[in-house]
């Protein structure tokens, strides 16, 4: 179904976010960031019946990730960022494969800074064979506050796009494209080795 004028949903988005960050941000800052992360996806939406769910999502972690930034809330954990330039492969594996090993002892969040408008079908296929899935997950744009908020900013071929701030803990991961699952073998390593050494595991 098209939505011809977003306003009204974008809207009742607005009011259901507003809540959540009481004290933290103006009523009208939410709007704001609610109104710019539908335009952001819109520009590449293929299917637009999800846009206004993918938009709330992305506009509440984006939000969150300000505040963050700015000390207005705390971080219980390390907070990763994955960025490529689509965000629709390795990215979002590498985020995948994070989530996974962490078991909530790490935050992750992905970017792309020219998002596709869907993930690589590759990226499903490599983690339903390990018995992971990623349906919830949606190419996003590379945004200045979830880099802000990072603690470790993992790229993989972005190059200059990605600002660069001081404190934050910058990687650059040399990945070919998925076009097969070998690359998954590699980036698993990758992944558990960069998790062991922010986060050790138990003896």
């Amino acid at each position: 179904m098209e939505i011809h004028d977003p306003a009204p949903v974008l809207g009742r988005i607005s009011a259901r976010l507003v809540p959540l960050f009481l004290g933290v941000f103006s009523a009208e800052t939410v709007q704001r960031f609610v109104i710019e992360s539908h335009r952001a996806l819109a520009e590449t939406a293929r299917v637009r019946d999800h846009l206004p769910n993918l938009a709330e999502k992305l506009a509440e972690e984006r939000l969150t990730a300000l505040a963050q930034a700015d000390g207005l809330i705390a971080k219980q954990v390390y907070e990763i960022l994955f960025v490529c330039t689509r965000n629709a492969g390795r990215s979002q594996l590498a985020a995948a494969l994070m989530d996974h090993y962490a078991a909530g002892r790490v935050h992750v969040r992905t970017a792309g800074t020219r998002p596709a408008s869907e993930i690589e079908p590759a990226v499903e296929i490599v983690l339903a064979e390990r018995g992971l899935e990623i349906a919830r997950e949606f190419p996003k744009p590379l945004t200045d506050e979830v880099v802000r908020a990072a603690d470790v900013v993992v790229s993989m071929g972005c190059g200059d796009a990605c600002p660069v701030y001081p404190g934050r803990r910058y990687l650059e991961w040399t990945l070919p494209e998925i076009r097969e699952t070998t690359i998954a073998v590699v980036m698993d390593l990758m992944v558990r080795d960069l998790l062991d050494e922010l986060v050790p595991s138990p003896a």
